[in-house]
């Protein structure tokens, strides 16, 4: 059975990943993860963050994948007693060095991505090192991967769901050299998810030209009209041997779009590797939610012999943020270039929990927004998770009513138990998504 690894960079999320069927969970320790950008979890909050894990029978994987110095490594060789001490099922590492000093504390080394293993031979390395398992490379196709999980000696991890790197397994520098914030160090800003211009010189060189939310410009690179292959929506001089002036208008042209494999579970079965795994530390609860239940829905159903694609799926995983689907390596070149987020709503910060009364299932909200019954809501909370309900109805001081303004109190019917201070957002269907 393959195992489901979903992300959390909070204890929402790790709930959210919990409550709909994660397998595993693995998480960021601290200025020692890829995602140093977002929350992460203190030392202290990752024997919670374990015990919170057993409760679901699953297991807890801690990153400590960025470029390590003699300075980082000592830190955390300080730390990893009490790594053991709480448990943690296994230290996800980049750095060789790290290998050894998790065996000889008695935890298990799973290798990172950033490693971009690409063939069965540094798989039988790792194993000797003591490694056991590693996240193949994202630059494989499905048949490749087949033949290394066939051939390797240790458990073998890929990715079915979520943001795509420009960089080969994520050895980006962009985010460095504009800057100085170090993708490689878990601080990347991402600029290339920005708009960016192609300019034309008028010696017939080209310019990239990357804008900050500043207007501050940078030229990244000059080469030669030759050697530049452009779109059709291009402004094209058709009297004219070369083109002129600015070409098109900003695109995110070096912005992949999202990994989306949930087609192609069966397929993805069948190489024989032994983890899934979801990206998405840096986002929100409710993506979490949305993508582990997808996507166990569709692993349970083809391991019991009844799989059946659902449109739903497709939709569902749509609703929160993606940056639109692609196949990555897996049967082609990824072919498509990300706009902005796609997901087709937004959230809008609208009310907290108040109370829950859990034997009528009503939760009481005060609201800072108006509410109509036939709304769609957002709960989540540290043990809640991230659940969605539907308004069927509502009621004000024990009258039922169809609208709610502003500044009050209301008491709605809801399926899933909700507590005291969760946040509550109200989903708005967004206009004009690219596709």
């Amino acid at each position: 059975m393959v195992e489901l690894m979903s992300p959390a960079g909070n204890f929402i999320s790790l709930r959210a990943a919990l409550e709909n069927g994660a397998d595993s969970v693995y998480i960021g320790l601290a200025d020692n993860n890829m995602r140093a950008n977002v929350s992460n979890f203190s030392l202290k909050d990752v024997e919670e963050a374990v015990n919170i894990t057993k409760e679901y029978s699953s297991k807890l994987y801690l990153c400590t994948n960025t470029i390590m110095k003699d300075r980082d490594i000592k830190k955390l060789e300080f730390d990893l007693e009490l790594i053991k001490e709480y448990e943690v099922d296994a230290l996800i590492v980049s750095d060789i060095g790290l290998v050894e000093l998790a065996n000889d504390i008695g935890i298990d080394p799973h290798m990172s991505v950033q490693e971009n293993i690409s063939n069965s031979y540094s798989l039988k390395t790792l194993k000797k090192l003591g490694v056991t398992r590693a996240v193949l490379s994202r630059e494989l196709n499905i048949w490749e991967i087949a033949e290394i999980a066939k051939n390797s000696p240790i458990e073998t991890e890929i990715f079915i769901h979520g943001a795509m790197c420009m960089a080969v397994s994520g050895r980006c520098f962009l985010s460095y050299g504009l800057y100085g914030k170090s993708a490689n160090c878990g601080e990347c800003l991402q600029p290339c998810r920005k708009k960016w211009t192609l300019n034309m010189a008028q010696d017939n060189d080209s310019d990239f030209f990357y804008e900050d939310d500043n207007n501050s410009s940078f030229i990244l690179e000059t080469i030669p009209d030759s050697e530049i292959e452009f779109e059709e929506d291009y402004l094209l001089n058709p009297n004219a041997n070369s083109i002129q002036g600015v070409v098109s208008s900003k695109t995110n042209f070096i912005s992949p779009n999202d990994l989306a494999m949930i087609d192609y579970i069966p397929q993805l079965l069948a190489t024989g590797v032994d983890a899934f795994k979801i990206e998405g530390r840096a986002r929100g609860a409710d993506y979490v939610s949305a993508v582990t239940r997808v996507y166990r829905e569709a692993i349970d159903a083809v391991e019991n012999g009844l799989f059946i694609y659902k449109d739903s799926w497709i939709e569902d995983l749509e609703k929160v943020f993606n940056r639109g689907f692609d196949t990555g390596f897996y049967f082609h070149r990824p072919h498509e270039i990300s706009s902005e987020n796609q997901a087709q709503y937004t959230k809008k910060d609208i009310a907290k929990v108040v109370n829950y009364y859990s034997k009528i299932g009503v939760a009481e909200l005060q609201i800072w927004d108006d509410l109509t019954v036939g709304d769609e809501l957002l709960i989540q909370g540290k043990t809640t998770g991230s659940i969605t309900q539907t308004i069927e109805s509502m009621e004000i001081n024990g009258e039922f009513v169809e609208f709610a303004k502003k500044n009050q109190n209301v008491a709605i019917a809801i399926d899933e138990k909700v507590r005291p201070n969760d946040f509550v957002y109200k989903l708005i269907k967004r206009d004009n998504i690219q596709k």
